[in-house]
C-alpha cells in the first residue's frame, strides 16, 4: 500500500509523539465546524447559494457542485456522514495515500450531485429542492472499501442495537440496490433523500478503483514525489545536527531543480537503502544547503 511506505521508515517518525493528522480527520473536522458556521452565522441567502439544486446549476452557480459537500440538513444527518466517513476513511486513505483518497472523495461528491442534477431534469415533479450533505462522497469512500477489500467482514448494527456480520461486497450490492430502488420510486423510499447522488458517488468509487488508480497515480506522482521528497526533508532535518553554513555550499545561481536532481536526490535515496547514519560529512552539508534553500522560498 502506497500510504505508510514512507512514514513506516524509522527517519520519517516525528520525535516526541508528533500527531500525525490523517485527511480523514481532517474532513470531519471541517464537516464539523462547517454546520456550526451554517447553523449559526451563515445568512439564508447565502446558504441558498451554496445548496445544489437545479435552477443553480442553470443559472451558472456551478460552486454547488463542491460547496454541497460541506452543508447538512441536521446534527443527526451530519453524524452519520461523520461516522462514516470516520469509520471507512482511514482504511480507504491508507491504501491509496492521503493526495489520491482526497481526490476519490471530491470527485465522488462533484459526480453524485452531477447525477442527482441529471435526474431532477429528467423526473422534476420527483426530485425537487436543494441537496446538501456529503453523503455522495462518502458512499465513493464506501464503494472503494468494498472494491479493496471485497471480502472483510463488517458488523453493522441495524438501528444501533442488532449487530449483524455482513461482507464489505453485499454492503455495496445493497447499497446499489437501495439506491436504485430510491431512483425508481422516489415516494416509497424518501422522497428528501438524495438517491442519486448516492448512486453516483457509488459508481464514482468503484470505477476510481477499478480503472482510474493508474490514471491517478501517472497524474499524481511528480506531485507526491516532490511532497515526499519535502517531507523526508523535515525529517532528517530533525535527526541531524545543525551545521552551520559552509562556503562549499553549492552557489545560489544553480537552478533548484538541478541541484536537487544532481545533489539531493542521490543522497535521499541512499537514506531511504541505508539510513541516515550511512551519510558522509559532506553528504550532510548538502542536504543542510538544501534546508537552508527550502526555507527561503
Amino acid at each position: 500500500m502506497c500510504g505508510g511506505m514512507l512514514e513506516d521508515r524509522d527517519y520519517m517518525r516525528q520525535p516526541g509523539g508528533y500527531l500525525r493528522w490523517s485527511a480523514t480527520l481532517v474532513l470531519v473536522i471541517v464537516l464539523v465546524v462547517t454546520y456550526l458556521v451554517q447553523r449559526y452565522f451563515l445568512p439564508g441567502s447565502i446558504y441558498e447559494e451554496l445548496v445544489l439544486s437545479l435552477d443553480g446549476i442553470k443559472s451558472g452557480y456551478v460552486w454547488q457542485l463542491l460547496t454541497f459537500q460541506f452543508l447538512h440538513a441536521g446534527w443527526l444527518h451530519l453524524f452519520f456522514n461523520c461516522w462514516t466517513l470516520y469509520m471507512f476513511g482511514r482504511e480507504v486513505e491508507s491504501a491509496l495515500g492521503k493526495v489520491r483518497f482526497l481526490v476519490l472523495y471530491f470527485l465522488s461528491g462533484i459526480m453524485g450531485g452531477l447525477l442527482q442534477v441529471f435526474v431532477e431534469m429528467v423526473w422534476p415533479h420527483y426530485f425537487v429542492g436543494g441537496v446538501v450533505g456529503a453523503s455522495a462522497g462518502i458512499f465513493g469512500v464506501v464503494a472503494a472499501f468494498a472494491m479493496l477489500a471485497p471480502n472483510e467482514v463488517l458488523t453493522m448494527l441495524i438501528f444501533f442495537i442488532l449487530p449483524v456480520n455482513v461482507k464489505a461486497k453485499w454492503l455495496l450490492y445493497i447499497s446499489l440496490a437501495m439506491t436504485g430502488l430510491g431512483i425508481a420510486f422516489p415516494v416509497q423510499f424518501g422522497g428528501n433523500i438524495a438517491h442519486a447522488a448516492h448512486l453516483g458517488g457509488i459508481l464514482t468509487g468503484m470505477a476510481f478503483i477499478r480503472f482510474g488508480g493508474e490514471f491517478a497515480r501517472n497524474f499524481l506522482e511528480p506531485f507526491e514525489s516532490r511532497r515526499r521528497k519535502r517531507e523526508l526533508m523535515k525529517a532528517v532535518s530533525i535527526k541531524m545536527p545543525q551545521w552551520p553554513r559552509q562556503k562549499s555550499e553549492p552557489p545560489a545561481e544553480v537552478p533548484e531543480e538541478e541541484f536537487i536532481s544532481r545533489e539531493v536526490d542521490p543522497i535521499l535515496d541512499k537514506i531511504s537503502q541505508h539510513g541516515i547514519q550511512s551519510l558522509t560529512e559532506r553528504e550532510r552539508k548538502i542536504l543542510e544547503a538544501a534546508r537552508n534553500r527550502m526555507a527561503k522560498r
